[in-house]
């Protein structure tokens, strides 16, 4: 009969597998102050998954300055209109998803863009628990160590715009043949509502449905001015 191995390992393997999950967990709060670095550009996690799998990627990384002030307003408007008011989370939407949840109803979404950001950078598509519980407080640490227009900038060169398509740049050439800075309203709106289902929703071959949701953007981007003052001061 085998004598059982001492407490002491047990002990062991446990504190280093303890130590191993608390880097790891730690890893993403120093990335995003690396990330701060205005000459440093970010990968998604996605990126990394398609050079591991050998699908390669389009991301041509463009400044802040050279993407249409429209392309911004639109995809403000589109997926975060609180963005310049809030400190990472919209803590006034998250209240009405658990209360919808608590009730049994459909849940909608609350994700702000630097959620979306955690998300793409350091985390995984899919909705759970754990990887909300993850992405909160990522989401708060990146807002307060960044400026509201390094966070836009990252986010608009790491959103995932189809297939190995990704940032504003390759994502206007592919769809519309034109750089990011010369982007019209319409082909802005159409890429902002995109933004929820890449995949499903192509910017530059829309149906009814996302030609009206593209229209009403475009007309809220048009009377957003005092909702884009942090990355237009």
């Amino acid at each position: 009969m085998a004598s059982p191995k001492p407490d002491w390992r047990i002990r062991e393997r446990l504190l280093f597998a303890a130590k191993f999950l608390g880097a790891f967990l730690l890893l993403p709060y120093v990335l995003v102050l690396l990330y701060a670095l205005p000459f440093v550009r970010p990968v998604s996690t996605l990126m990394l998954a398609d050079l591991a799998l050998f699908r390669g990627y389009d991301r041509q990384w463009v400044s802040f300055e050279n993407i249409s002030p429209t392309l911004v307003r639109s995809v403000m408007m589109s997926e975060d209109g609180q963005f310049c008011a809030h400190g990472g989370v919209d803590w006034v939407q998250m209240r009405g998803v658990v209360q919808d949840a608590l009730e049994g109803e459909a849940t909608r979404g609350a994700s702000t863009i630097p959620m979306q950001t955690a998300k793409n950078l350091f985390l995984w598509n899919g909705r759970s628990f754990v990887r909300k519980g993850l992405e909160l407080p990522l989401a708060m640490w990146a807002d307060l160590v960044w400026s509201k227009r390094r966070m836009m900038e990252i986010y608009l060169n790491v959103a995932e715009w189809g297939p190995g398509i990704y940032g504003i740049e390759a994502a206007s050439r592919h769809h519309f043949k034109v750089p990011a800075s010369k982007l019209t309203r319409r082909q802005a709106s159409l890429l902002a509502v995109a933004l929820p289902n890449p995949i499903t929703r192509v910017a530059s071959k829309p149906g009814r449905g996302m030609q009206r949701l593209a229209g009403v953007i475009e007309r809220r981007a048009q009377g957003a001015g005092a909702y884009i003052t942090c990355v237009y001061s």
